[in-house]
């Protein structure tokens, strides 16, 4: 049988060009993880490990100062939870958490501290950290370095997210529309992704002011949280504005949704919304479709 050459056009175009995932007008609630303890801090991001199908919850607080009777170690803890959104156990390696992911490439669940950028930080836990889990997925308090700081990540209170496909990672920088690129390879950001807020109908300070997630899905590769206007925003990775999902009206967001509580894993962005449950609750919205 002859394939016609419009057929034929269109499989190569299928193989070659895959179809952009498609943007939900309104998002949906993919998950919800109700908070059974108060954060030792703030809740900061969430990660998720599929094969132990277990998400991870960060808080992130600076260190205290140093005193004869205890060391300059953050309290913050890290906390896990089932699938189902089920509490499992909570652990305290001691660090400012900004962001928390699993990494494909090394197997592990890492975390990137406040003032990643900066040797003169809380050290000696500044940096990039693997968090020791048993086989199961629980939460140990021990943990290893994977890298110290390195000033490409640009502003102290970052949230990078990270792409393992090219092993770098975007930091937001705050007050601002641009993204820096970084590889830890380099002192230097390798490059600079400037959002096209104006097309998005928005200003630097209606959005997140640290986070910008990775989205994995190629030309729909960034997602922001319009935090006025309760939407979520898609950019690719020139900067280009591709598209909103609406996230409930209803919601309550604060003030402190600009600076932490949110997170993309696992498909779905993570907000955190304080006014429900007793320590509030993360919602996981499903804002693409593939």
């Amino acid at each position: 049988m002859r394939i016609s050459p419009i057929l034929f056009s269109f499989v190569l175009s299928a193989i070659f060009n895959p179809a952009q995932a498609q943007i939900l007008p309104n998002a949906e609630i993919g998950i919800k993880i109700p908070l059974v303890q108060k954060p030792s801090t703030r809740p900061m991001t969430v990660a998720h490990i599929p094969g132990l199908k277990r998400y991870y919850i960060a808080d992130g607080g600076l260190a205290p100062m140093p005193t004869e009777f205890e060391a300059a170690v953050s309290k913050s803890f890290i906390h896990s939870y089932d699938d189902e959104g089920k509490y499992v156990n909570s652990s305290r390696p001691g660090y400012d958490n900004r962001s928390i992911y699993y990494n494909p490439k090394t197997d592990k669940l890492e975390t990137i501290t406040y003032n990643v950028s900066s040797d003169v930080g809380f050290s000696p836990n500044t940096g990039i950290y693997s968090i020791d889990l048993t086989e199961t997925g629980d939460l140990k308090d021990t943990s290893a370095e994977v890298f110290g700081f390195n000033p490409a990540f640009g502003d102290a209170a970052t949230m990078p997210s990270y792409n393992p496909d090219t092993n770098q990672y975007y930091a937001k920088q705050e007050h601002s529309n641009k993204v820096w690129i970084v590889d830890l390879k380099s002192r230097e950001k390798v490059s600079e992704i400037t959002l096209d807020l104006a097309k998005a109908g928005v200003a630097h300070d209606d959005i997140t002011d640290h986070f910008a997630g990775y989205t994995g899905i190629k030309g729909e590769e960034l997602i922001l949280l319009d935090v006025d206007h309760k939407a979520a925003l898609i950019f690719d990775l020139t900067g280009k504005y591709v598209g909103k999902s609406e996230l409930p009206k209803d919601m309550k967001l604060r003030s402190q949704n600009h600076f932490n509580g949110t997170g993309y894993t696992n498909d779905m962005l993570f907000v955190y919304y304080e006014p429900e449950g007793e320590f509030g609750t993360y919602y996981g919205f499903k804002v693409l479709k593939n």
